[in-house]
């Protein structure tokens, strides 16, 4: 066992954190107020290699592996856990769903674009009336010759407005049956295939999101992923991994909250000492260290159960379960130290509240990491 950063997971920290003090935390405020996603700044991204992390570099990507992927996530969470969010999602879902899953001709068509920037990624699985309850879909695709038709609508997608490629799965059999759900590649601009912004989200608010809308998409055959029917288990192999991201994501969050509590409780003064001093506060930050000193071991045994090829379900459920609590209690505590300034956004902590409380929900709730863990010990 070995608790040290590698020499490549140090390169990306401080690559990352160099990135992200020049082209997020300057605008960060600014794109929270506005719900603005900066584009550019992905795409920036993507020429850093962040956008393909553990993709192979036969495909664009950087090749390295997923305890590098947590650790620049980590560092972007410290900072934006939007532009962390956009990063995560662009990764573990689209990205990974097409290469995990989709064939030779695919990867080599899709996978440079996503990895390089070029095309910015989406994944749709949630809808407007189902999200713990995926299997009761009704987005859904007729197969017409060698194309399928498909009508519906997604929820909740991020990059589903200024996505140039969407990875969705579609109801082609019957209701519950979970060998009656495909994955499909959309590219942007396909007749009938449109999106809306979601606006006024409480965090995460420099991340897009919107509802996808399919009005007698067309798509050949040749835009499935892997054998129809298979998609609802390929989902659930995307979300084994991508829950790893959020817990990376979840603790940089955290950890961002804390340090933001250190330096405070070290410069604030009253009754004529630092309120760091106080026992009060002292045993909040003990608190917190502690938390994501835990979280951040949970989440890298994850990354290296998926590394080694290892059935990692319940290991990415304890990750993504405990570091998304986490972070909603550091940026609780981060308020509660900083008082009334920690109520406004002139200091950093209320955004790190807002963007932490996403964290237990998206890419399955807190409810639903639970049961995940629950089944898996009880086997």
């Amino acid at each position: 066992m070995n608790f040290e950063l590698n020499e490549n997971q140090q390169m990306i920290t401080q690559m990352v954190r160099d990135f992200a003090e020049r082209e997020i935390r300057p605008n960060m405020n600014k794109w929270d107020a506005e719900e603005y996603f900066p584009v550019d700044v992905m795409k920036k991204m993507g020429g850093l290699g962040l956008l393909g992390i553990y993709i192979p570099e036969e495909y664009g990507g950087s090749g390295f592996s997923y305890l590098e992927y947590a650790t620049a996530l980590m560092e972007l969470g410290k900072v934006c856990g939007g532009i962390g969010l956009s990063v995560a999602a662009h990764n573990s879902l689209c990205t990974g769903h097409i290469y995990y899953h989709g064939n030779e001709e695919q990867k080599k068509k899709y996978l440079p674009k996503l990895t390089s920037g070029e095309f910015i990624g989406a994944w749709g699985l949630t809808e407007p009336n189902t999200g713990s309850d995926a299997m009761r879909m009704k987005c859904t695709a007729v197969k017409d010759g060698d194309h399928w038709v498909i009508n519906g609508a997604k929820n909740w997608i991020t990059h589903g407005l200024s996505g140039d490629v969407a990875v969705v799965l579609v109801r082609t059999g019957e209701l519950l049956d979970s060998n009656g759900i495909t994955a499909f590649i959309v590219e942007k601009g396909t007749p009938g295939f449109s999106a809306v912004k979601i606006k006024d989200k409480l965090g995460v608010r420099a991340s897009e999101t919107a509802e996808l809308i399919f009005d007698n998409v067309r798509l050949h055959e040749s835009q499935v992923i892997g054998e129809v029917g298979q998609g609802f288990k390929q989902a659930m192999h995307i979300l084994d991994g991508g829950r790893i991201s959020i817990a990376a994501l979840s603790c940089g969050i955290a950890r961002g909250a804390y340090e933001a509590s250190v330096k405070y409780a070290k410069e604030r003064e009253q009754f004529g000492q630092p309120i760091g001093k106080f026992q009060a506060i002292g045993f909040k930050l003990a608190d917190m260290a502690t938390q994501v000193e835990a979280a951040e071991l949970l989440t890298f045994q994850a990354a290296d159960y998926k590394n080694r090829g290892q059935k990692m379900t319940a290991q990415g459920a304890f990750a993504k379960y405990f570091a998304s609590e986490v972070s909603v209690k550091c940026g609780n505590e981060a308020v509660q130290i900083m008082g009334g300034y920690g109520y406004t956004k002139e200091y950093p902590a209320e955004k790190f509240l807002r963007d932490a409380k996403l964290m237990t929900i998206g890419e399955g709730t807190s409810e639903i990491q639970k049961l995940v863990i629950s089944r898996e010990i009880l086997k």
